[in-house]
């Protein structure tokens, strides 16, 4: 593997450039963003060795880690010009639209829907790191529909930067990350409203808030550039895990509002359960 391009140097395609400079040193890596800023930023950092808008045509990988409600068109775009030995794969959190977009696509067997379940609560390059990657999982969706010797690259990448590989279909990918994802993203956004709502005085915020508002809250400090699309995107899914999420909300007030003691702790003990299917996963 030689050369590597990645459009959207934030957080996600910045660690994957850091981590792939770090396991292949001789490899060049281009790359473009729609901020100035952070295409500089990626140079300085080592993200990138070039700043290019497009891809070489002897390119091995494109790495697409754009905001969801731009994956659509720039796929097509790629698709549309790269040369036959390139394979383009994508890193974001909603894969159905994608798949059928690009079902019909001449070039199909040049891409790849991938989903690494990495990150963090930061963005942009100052917020990518090498070992962002280092043992998490990669979700990948439609293999069979990739060619067989660009997989190869892709499996060689993915094997130097130690993802674990997971294989699912495109929309039971959306549907379970709405729950396990998009959920509690929206969660959190929604906790922090609220507090910012009741509490005005942000030193009352800073001065009472333990750990465990802290750990819950964290999410609403992630990129909306991000966050936004994928609400819409991955919609109807969304709508579905919300949907159940505030049925139990209301299950809950009206307990507490009948000071149904006995009721909220067999609720508690019941969902404390989820801890074991957690720490298997560890």
């Amino acid at each position: 593997m030689k050369k590597i391009h990645i459009i959207g140097l934030g957080l996600l395609g910045g660690s994957f450039g850091l981590a792939a400079r770090r396991k292949f040193p001789e490899l060049k890596v281009t790359g473009s963003d729609i901020s100035e800023q952070n295409q500089k930023d990626a140079l300085t950092l080592g993200i990138i060795t070039e700043v290019k808008e497009n891809p070489d045509s002897d390119t091995d990988i494109v790495i697409l880690a754009t905001p969801a409600d731009t994956m659509g068109d720039l796929l097509t775009k790629m698709l549309d010009q790269i040369g036959e030995e390139t394979l383009v794969i994508d890193l974001g959190s909603t894969k159905s639209k994608l798949c059928i977009k690009v079902s019909d696509h001449p070039k199909r067997a040049q891409y790849l829907a991938g989903h690494p379940i990495a990150g963090t609560e930061y963005s942009g390059p100052k917020a990518a790191f090498a070992d962002l990657l280092d043992r998490k999982v990669m979700i990948l969706c439609e293999m069979e529909k990739t060619d067989l010797h660009l997989k190869e690259k892709a499996y060689s990448l993915f094997d130097a930067l130690n993802l674990k590989l997971r294989f699912m279909d495109p929309e039971e990918h959306d549907r379970h990350l709405a729950f396990v994802s998009h959920l509690s993203h929206i969660s959190s956004f929604m906790l922090g409203k609220t507090v910012l709502q009741k509490m005005a005085d942000d030193k009352n915020i800073f001065d009472m808030a333990g750990s465990g508002f802290a750990s819950t809250v964290r999410l609403a400090k992630s990129s909306p550039a991000m966050w936004a699309p994928i609400l819409t995107e991955n919609k109807d899914n969304i709508l579905a895990a919300l949907d159940g999420y505030i049925a139990n909300l209301a299950d809950i007030r009206a307990k507490v509002a009948q000071s149904d003691s006995d009721s909220i702790y067999s609720d508690l003990s019941d969902i404390n359960k989820i801890r074991d299917i957690l720490d298997l996963g560890k």
